[in-house]
């Protein structure tokens, strides 16, 4: 299993380099060497309590990464100075989580005061909650910094939302170094968890006001909201430019979850903070 893991990290670095030059495997190893154990165990004890928390981590990191970087902006909350951060735009309006990042990050502040940035919290419960979902084990290079910058407008237009055209998406994606494979393997983490029904209500009786369901979707969904509606998913499937990575997707499980690891480590590099750059917060709901 460490083979495999290891292999999919060489394989990461060697296609995605820059981004990996200021992070490494093991970062706290003399720091904090317990660090990767106390996300582990909080986060496992969480998952056998409520295993959607794979989903909601899943998303806080997607929504975190995308807006100014992987350096826990979202975690921030509203204060009289700062009324309106990330945490407070809509599209994020259905994360969750926070309370199992408070828990972790009062675990390791306990044990390494202002050692462990609450970026790295986040993409390591992510990926510990992926392996408790079913998903596959994979390593991430840590040393991320908590970002000073936290602002709703721009969560709001950068966030992509479900009605996005499949090349826009493409481009959202492509303009943070990811190609369709990431893409399609990302977004297939909509496989776990539940959907809001404000994003597909549409397509199960009133689409695009006809009165009637999409008549593209599959009949029997209509009267089974537990299935996969959003019309972002069956576009990945239909469109020209990402049907054939969807069905080499669903015809090798082991190349999804290979995709699906190697698209995680690249999505949490995206413009992150290291070095002296940033802060080790605190406190992860609030800049120190």
């Amino acid at each position: 299993m460490k083979i495999a893991k290891f292999s999919v990290l060489l394989l990461i670095l060697y296609i995605f380099p820059v981004a990996f030059s200021q992070l490494r495997v093991g970062f706290y190893s003399q720091s904090c060497p317990n660090a990767e154990i106390i996300v582990q165990n909080l986060v496992r004890e969480r998952f056998g309590l409520d295993p959607s928390i794979t989903a909601a981590l899943t998303r806080m990191h997607f929504h975190d990464c995308f807006v100014q970087g992987c350096d826990a902006s979202l975690l921030i909350d509203p204060t009289t100075t700062q009324p309106s951060p990330e945490k407070n735009a809509g599209p994020n309006g259905s994360v969750r989580g926070y309370e199992l990042i408070d828990e972790i990050k009062t675990a390791l502040e306990a044990q390494c005061p202002s050692k462990v940035s609450c970026s790295d919290i986040v993409t390591l419960a992510t990926r510990d909650s992926v392996f408790f979902g079913g998903g596959p084990s994979y390593v991430v290079p840590t040393g991320r910094r908590d970002g000073f910058v936290s602002n709703s407008e721009d969560a709001e237009g950068i966030l992509p939302g479900p009605g996005l055209p499949v090349p826009d998406m493409l481009t959202f994606f492509g303009n943070k170094g990811m190609d369709v494979f990431d893409a399609v393997a990302l977004l297939g983490a909509h496989t776990v968890g539940i959907g809001s029904c404000g994003n597909f209500v549409d397509r199960l009786t009133n689409f695009q006001g006809t009165g009637q369901p999409d008549p593209t979707m599959d009949p029997g969904l209509a009267g089974r909201e537990r299935k996969g509606v959003l019309l972002l998913d069956h576009l990945l499937a239909t469109h020209p430019s990402t049907s054939g990575v969807v069905f080499q997707y669903a015809a090798n499980n082991e190349l999804f979850k290979r995709q699906f690891a190697i698209a995680m480590v690249k999505m949490g590099s995206v413009d992150v903070l290291t070095g002296f750059a940033g802060e080790i917060r605190r406190n992860c709901r609030a800049f120190n």
